[in-house]
C-alpha cells in the first residue's frame, strides 16, 4: 500500500513519532479502531497507573490490527485523550515502544474522560 508522509520544511518541526499528514492510496483498506481504555479483559478491572493502562490499550490495538491482518506499521493516525498533561512524556514513551520509528499522523488532547479512573483513551486508524 502506498503511504506518503507529508512533512514540508515550511511547517514547524515534527514531534516524536509524528507526521503532519499521511496520504493513503484509494485502493487501500481502512481500519478505524474506536477509543480504547485500560479495562482488562473482564471489562471491570482496570490497572491504576497510566503506564499499565497504556500497555493494556496498546496490546488491544495490536490484537485489533492482527484481527485485520495488519501491524502497528499500518497505523496512519492516532488520537489520544489524556486525563492530565502530566502523562504526556509517558504517553510518548509508550508510542515509541510500540511504533519504533513509524510516524503516523497524531493528535493528543487533554480532557476530562468519561470515568475518573481512566488515565487515557486512544483511537487509531490503520490502512493497507
Amino acid at each position: 500500500m502506498p503511504i506518503t508522509k507529508h512533512n514540508p520544511e515550511r511547517l514547524f518541526p515534527q514531534y516524536r513519532n509524528y507526521s503532519h499528514a499521511i496520504e493513503i492510496s484509494t485502493s487501500s483498506r481502512l481500519l478505524i479502531i474506536s477509543g480504547l481504555n485500560g479495562y482488562l479483559q473482564d471489562g471491570v478491572t482496570m490497572p491504576d497507573s497510566f503506564e499499565e493502562q497504556g500497555e493494556v490499550i496498546w496490546q488491544y490495538i495490536g490484537e485489533l490490527l492482527k484481527s485485520a491482518k495488519m501491524t502497528y506499521q499500518n497505523i496512519v493516525s492516532i488520537r489520544t485523550y489524556l486525563a492530565s498533561p502530566e502523562y504526556d512524556e509517558a504517553n510518548v514513551q509508550l508510542r515509541m515502544k510500540y511504533l519504533g520509528n513509524h510516524q503516523p499522523a497524531l493528535t493528543v488532547v487533554c480532557a476530562q474522560l468519561l470515568d475518573p479512573k481512566w488515565k487515557l483513551e486512544v483511537e487509531v486508524m490503520a490502512a493497507d
